[in-house]
């Protein structure tokens, strides 16, 4: 059997299922319950935080045998249909490769069809801001008076983009980046669920790098998984296969400045320059951790503010003590200076 990328191995098929976005599933699900379904829904936010999964989640829930109900049972033939792609009444576009005003009049004759078995007829219009000015115009009265069988769910990444009369007409649900402690704990069920032995450290990694996307998270956690062979995950193999900065060089660096230690912390900007990794990325992640620290000292150990672990934010809070937040605010400030120096720099 070929092997499937974690990413659809472990597509949510439930509400409950995807991660981050309760507000946007317990809404929907209200409104399945209340027999209050809109005929237009826009899901927008940025790559991987389960739009398309959440529309397709969406049209189960809509068509399932025992529905509608506020979660598809994913055995009846309708669900099962869905969630290999293959439904007669569940339209995917991707509007990306299917832009102009061809491809919406072709829509358009479709839908007024009836479905072939299900309840509804979905159709699901994917980066929907890609779609031409004369295509939204060609959409606009179908996505206003739609049949009583049809139901739309546009998902894009760039809502701006849409034309005010296309967002008029819908009802709009913003998909929120996943905070770090939910998107590592995702990340630790999954590896369990792998047989794979992960450290936290190793994990928090992997979610810096990807602002909250939880498909990036898990295509970075493929990429480290097939480079091991012990199914074992660590933080020192995470960084070196990732090419990231040593988080323990970083925080040394924060930690010497705060102690005004300037040997130390020309040690370690030599130990990063040795190791070949780039010197201004590493003091943008320097960056980072400042800014993390300084917030830290201002509003406490608030998970809200600081996009941190439960393990990095200890560390990072034994190194900053009780240091003034202004002296923080202050190494910022001169940090940001340095970037561009260090930019311009032959040295």
């Amino acid at each position: 059997m070929p092997y499937l990328a974690l990413a659809r191995k472990y597509r949510p098929q439930r509400f409950e299922d995807i991660v981050g976005q309760e507000h946007v599933s317990q809404t929907l699900q209200k409104a399945i319950d209340s027999n209050r379904v809109h005929h237009a829904y826009l899901f927008t936010g940025i790559r991987g935080v389960g739009k398309t999964t959440a529309a397709r989640v969406l049209a189960k829930a809509l068509n399932c045998e025992n529905g509608p109900t506020n979660e598809p049972c994913n055995e009846c033939v309708a669900c099962k249909e869905i969630t290999a792609g293959r439904s007669m009444d569940v339209m995917e576009l991707d509007a990306a490769s299917n832009r102009g005003i061809d491809d919406i009049r072709e829509l358009r004759e479709g839908v007024r069809y009836t479905t072939a078995r299900d309840r509804y007829k979905i159709i699901i219009i994917d980066e929907v801001h890609m779609l031409t000015e004369a295509a939204f115009n060609a959409l606009l009265k179908t996505l206003e008076e739609p049949p009583p069988h049809v139901r739309f769910v546009l998902a894009t990444t760039d809502p701006q983009k849409l034309p005010a009369t296309i967002l008029s007409r819908c009802q709009r649900f913003d998909f929120r980046r996943v905070t770090a402690s939910a998107l590592v704990a995702h990340l630790e069920k999954l590896c369990n669920s792998e047989g794979i032995a992960a450290e936290e450290a190793a994990l928090s990694i992997v979610v810096r790098q990807t602002q909250g996307s939880v498909r990036d998270a898990l295509s970075l956690l493929d990429q480290l998984l097939a480079a091991s062979t012990d199914n074992k995950l660590t933080a020192n193999k995470t960084m070196e296969i990732l090419g990231v900065a040593d988080r323990k060089r970083v925080l040394a660096t924060i930690k010497a400045l705060l102690e005004q230690d300037a040997k130390s912390a020309l040690t370690t900007l030599r130990e990063v320059f040795v190791t070949g990794y780039d010197v201004t990325l590493f003091i943008n992640e320097v960056l980072s951790a400042l800014r993390d620290a300084m917030v830290l000292r201002i509003a406490g150990r608030n998970r809200e503010l600081v996009d941190l672990s439960q393990l990095e934010i200890e560390e990072l809070e034994a190194i900053i003590g009780d240091h003034n937040p202004y002296d923080l605010h202050h190494y910022l400030r001169v940090m940001l200076d340095a970037v561009e120096q260090i930019r311009r720099s032959e040295f």
